[in-house]
């Protein structure tokens, strides 16, 4: 069945809104690695306890995310697409208000928490609303546009933060999260699900159909793994970048914020391409391949040319970044792997994995670093997390080109 018409006022609607959501989500889900330093000191954290408290922090965020992927994808394939935009922005953009009045690193970590389970619901309800309205000939350059103008968050995060005092930061990203609620009201919920919704025999929104047929399991597994190396490079890399850089030698050691715009820039740039290859070639698991490779290639220069240099390093956060640039292609692949009775949840909780995946590798991660060292250390969680995407995008499924209006039978 082909997929209902949609007047292209409100499919255009629903693009702007989805990007700008994701361009806040973006915003706010970097400024804590940027004003990490000043913010944690500002608490009275000692410079020997930084890195540590800030990977406390980070991980509250990363489980916070986990948490609300699953709440707000379950929400999402039972009470609707446009429930789970309202739902998280309101979250997060009140969490984050208030991450700018704490007064203690407790507070502080318990207040991330509650800022990553909204933030997980952004991106999954809006690539799903805008992949079910836009027609699949050129979904993907729709899901590009939300991806790309969501990363640019990232960069402004990293200027803002540099610019103005890390609690004003928190307060600008919070308040312009308010300020898109009153967008969002335009915006029409998905046909193909108002359909679904309808149908009492379909099943919707059931998290543990994920895991009861091997077929969808195996769906799942693949495309959460091929998107992982995106969080290592982001998380690992970037994040700690001052600690690593110090650690290879970089003089002076790298700014955080300077590592994440160039970082986020490429990324910008990165899911813009990936996103247009995508269509170009008509293949998902191409663009996917092409930019895995430019990660693996990015992540060595890290580790050798860009010791020579800050310069040389700040170049190479954004090759690593051009190269980790294909979330775009990843949540719109996650989006078309599954019918509409169990999109959102997928949709929503696959990128969030993704993110939450960011625990067990800082964990990895210090494990690695007080056996063997700091660069070795990271060295070792990449090979391992680059080897298991490899692996999972031999079994991806191509998507490219599937039409949406289906069900996942016996979910």
């Amino acid at each position: 069945m082909p997929p209902p018409a949609v007047d292209r006022k409100a499919v255009a609607l629903a693009v702007v809104v989805a990007a700008l959501g994701y361009f806040v989500d973006i915003y706010d889900l970097i400024l804590f690695g940027v004003v990490r330093k000043p913010s944690l000191a500002a608490l009275g954290v000692a410079p020997a306890d930084m890195q540590a408290v800030g990977e406390r922090l980070l991980n509250y965020q990363m489980v916070g995310m986990l948490v609300g992927g699953v709440v707000w994808g379950v929400l999402g394939d039972k009470r609707g697409r446009l429930s789970v935009l309202f739902g998280s922005i309101i979250t997060y953009s009140l969490a984050n208000i208030a991450n700018g009045f704490v007064a203690d690193v407790d507070t502080y970590a318990w207040l991330r928490l509650i800022a990553g389970v909204g933030l997980a619901g952004e991106l999954g309800a809006g690539i799903t609303l805008v992949s079910e309205l836009v027609p699949a000939r050129s979904r993907g350059w729709a899901t590009t546009i939300v991806a790309t103008v969501g990363i640019a968050g990232g960069v402004v995060a990293t200027l803002v933060g540099d610019a103005v005092h890390w609690r004003t930061a928190y307060y600008i990203g919070g308040g312009l999260g308010l300020a898109l609620l009153g967008l969002r009201l335009g915006v029409r919920e998905s046909a193909m699900f108002a359909a679904v919704r309808g149908a009492a025999t379909v099943g919707r929104g059931r998290i543990v159909a994920l895991v009861s047929s091997p077929a969808r399991l195996r769906r799942y597994l693949t495309v959460i793994l091929v998107g992982v190396p995106i969080w290592y490079v982001v998380g690992i890399l970037v994040f700690f970048s001052a600690e690593i850089g110090g650690a290879l030698g970089v003089t002076p050691a790298p700014r955080p914020a300077e590592a994440l715009r160039y970082c986020y820039a490429g990324l910008a740039v990165g899911d813009l391409a990936s996103g247009a290859l995508s269509q170009v070639w008509r293949s998902r698991r191409k663009a996917i391949a092409a930019f895995l490779a430019l990660t693996t290639l990015g992540t060595v220069g890290y580790f050798t040319v860009g010791a020579r240099s800050g310069a040389a390093f700040l170049a190479c956060c954004a090759v690593i970044g051009l190269g980790a640039g294909y979330w775009a292609v990843f949540v719109t692949s996650a989006a078309e792997q599954f019918g509409t009775n169990l999109r959102a949840t997928v949709t929503t909780t696959a990128p969030n994995v993704v993110r939450g995946a960011l625990v067990p590798m800082t964990f990895a991660y210090a494990k690695a670093r007080a056996a063997w060292g700091i660069v070795p250390g990271a060295i070792a969680v990449g090979v391992g997390v680059l080897a298991l995407a490899a692996g999972a995008l031999v079994l991806l499924d191509e998507t490219h080109g599937r039409e949406l209006d289906f069900v996942d039978d016996d979910a």
